[in-house]
C-alpha cells in the first residue's frame, strides 16, 4: 500500500507562485508542494529590475522575495532550473524537463508561469540586443549601461519601455524611445494622458519616434548599430531593449489533454470566477485570463499586486474544490487591479481597468512636476482611475471610485471632491 503524500504542483516561481506556495501551506495542506521554476534563482521580484535593478540601485540578492531560511521553513520540493513540459488534466499528470524521475502525479496543479517577451524578428545572435524579463536581462543590460555614453533604442513604449528609457537617460545616455502608437503607454492611458507623459519624456532628453513601426536592424560585425523605422531611418545605437509585449507561457499546457479537458488557451489560461480553468488545474498571475464577476469581463493581468493576490485566492479554491469540509467553499476573485510605474521623479498608480476606456476626464494639478488625476469608464460607468504625482493618501482615494463600477456622472464628482480632500 502506498504511503506517499498528495502533491499539489505549482508550476512557477515568481511572485504568483510563491504566494500560492505560502497560502497552501499558510491555509493547513499538509501534502506535498512541488514549486517549479525555471530560472535557477529563488523566487525574486520582477518590478525592480526595469527600475532599480537597471539602475544600480539596489543589488541583486534585495529583490529577493524571501530568504532561504524562509523557502526552507515552506518544506518545499523545490525544482528550480526546471521547465515543465506537459500536463495532463484527466490524469492531473505533470511532465518536467531534465526531471529524472517518473511524471508527477498531482492532486492539483496551479498554473504560474507568467510571459514570455516576444523578441524582435531577425535579431537572434546579434549582440547588444536584449529582453528584459529576467533578473539576467536587467544584469546584462545593467553591465552596458554602465558604459559612459551609450546609445540606446527603445523598441515599445510601454510601462516596460517607458521605464528602462527613464532610468537610461537618468544616467545620462542618449536615448530614443520608438513605439508604433502616437504617445508613450497610450494603450493604457489614452491619447491625452500619454501626450502629457510624451513631454515629461522629451523635457528629460529622451528622443521619441511615436506612431512608427521597425522593420529591423543593422549591424556590424555582429553587433548592433541601430534601428530602422518603415520609413528608412535609421536611429543609430549600441544597445537595443526590445519591449514589445509578450505572450501567455501556455505552451506546456497543449497537449492531447487539453482538448479533452476543455482548456483555452487562446489569450493566456482561461479561468472561470474561481481561477479554475479545469477540475484540479488553477491559473494565478501573468499567465490567468479570469472571468472578473463585479466588473462582468474576462481580465488578464500583468501586474505585480494581481500575482500576489491570485496566487493567494488559487491556492484558496483549489483546496476548497479538493476538500470543501476543511477549507470550506471556493470564493469568487474580485480584486480593484492596482498597478505602478515609477518615471524620473513621477509615480503612476491606477486603480480598476483603464485600457479600453470609451471616455476619460482628466484634471489637471500641476504641470511642472506633472501632477493629475484622471477617471476612465464606458459611456455609463467609471471603470479606472489613476494619479500621477499625488501624494499617497490622495492617491488611495480614487480606489473607492471603481472598487464596483459607478455611474459615470457620479464618479466625475467625487473625483474631484477626493483630490481636493
Amino acid at each position: 500500500m502506498s504511503t506517499a503524500r498528495p502533491r499539489i504542483a505549482v508550476v512557477g516561481a515568481a511572485a504568483a507562485g510563491l504566494a500560492a506556495a505560502e497560502g497552501l501551506r499558510r491555509l493547513g495542506w499538509d501534502g506535498e508542494i512541488t514549486l517549479v521554476g525555471d530560472e535557477p534563482h529563488l523566487p525574486y521580484d520582477r518590478p525592480p529590475l526595469s527600475k532599480q535593478v537597471l539602475s544600480g540601485a539596489w543589488e541583486p540578492e534585495r529583490t529577493a522575495l524571501r530568504d532561504t531560511a524562509q523557502i526552507t521553513g515552506l518544506e518545499l520540493d523545490l525544482r528550480l532550473g526546471t521547465r515543465a513540459r506537459a500536463y495532463d488534466p484527466a490524469q492531473r499528470t505533470l511532465t518536467l524537463d531534465g526531471d529524472g524521475q517518473s511524471d508527477l502525479r498531482c492532486a492539483g496543479v496551479i498554473a504560474a508561469t507568467g510571459v514570455t517577451p516576444r523578441a524582435l524578428p531577425g535579431t537572434a545572435g546579434v549582440q547588444g540586443v536584449h529582453l528584459l524579463r529576467t533578473l539576467d536581462d536587467a544584469l546584462r543590460l545593467r553591465g552596458r549601461l554602465a558604459l559612459p555614453g551609450r546609445r540606446l533604442v527603445v523598441v515599445g513604449s510601454g510601462v516596460l519601455g517607458a521605464e528602462a528609457a527613464a532610468v537610461a537617460r537618468t544616467l545620462g545616455h542618449d536615448v530614443a524611445l520608438v513605439g508604433t502608437q502616437e504617445t508613450p503607454m497610450q494603450r493604457v492611458l489614452g491619447a491625452e494622458v500619454g501626450g502629457l507623459l510624451a513631454e515629461a519624456h522629451r523635457a528629460h532628453g529622451v528622443s521619441l519616434h511615436t506612431g512608427r513601426a521597425v522593420t529591423g536592424i543593422t549591424e556590424r560585425s555582429g553587433r548592433v548599430s541601430g534601428v530602422v523605422l518603415a520609413d528608412g531611418t535609421v536611429v543609430e545605437a549600441d544597445d537595443v531593449l526590445v519591449a514589445i509585449g509578450s505572450v501567455p507561457a501556455v505552451d506546456w499546457l497543449r497537449g492531447p489533454g487539453a482538448d479533452a479537458a476543455g482548456l483555452d488557451l487562446s489569450d493566456g489560461l482561461g479561468c472561470d470566477e474561481f481561477c479554475a480553468a479545469a477540475p484540479g488545474l488553477y491559473g494565478a498571475g501573468d499567465v490567468a485570463r479570469w472571468y472578473h464577476p463585479v466588473l462582468r469581463r474576462h481580465l488578464r493581468i500583468e501586474h505585480r499586486m494581481n500575482a500576489s493576490e491570485q496566487g493567494l485566492a488559487a491556492a484558496r479554491n483549489l483546496l476548497a474544490e479538493l476538500d470543501p469540509e476543511r477549507f470550506g467553499e471556493r470564493r469568487p476573485f474580485t480584486p480593484v487591479p492596482y498597478f505602478w510605474s515609477d518615471q524620473y521623479s513621477l509615480k503612476l498608480q491606477a486603480y480598476g481597468v483603464l485600457a479600453g476606456a470609451e471616455r476619460v476626464q482628466v484634471l489637471r494639478l500641476d504641470k511642472d512636476p506633472l501632477r493629475l488625476a484622471a477617471l476612465y469608464g464606458t459611456s455609463d460607468h467609471a471603470t479606472g482611475a489613476l494619479a500621477i504625482g499625488l501624494p499617497p493618501r490622495q492617491a488611495r482615494s480614487l480606489r473607492a471610485l471603481v472598487a464596483t463600477p459607478s455611474p459615470w456622472p457620479e464618479a466625475t464628482a467625487r473625483l474631484a471632491a477626493a483630490v481636493e480632500g
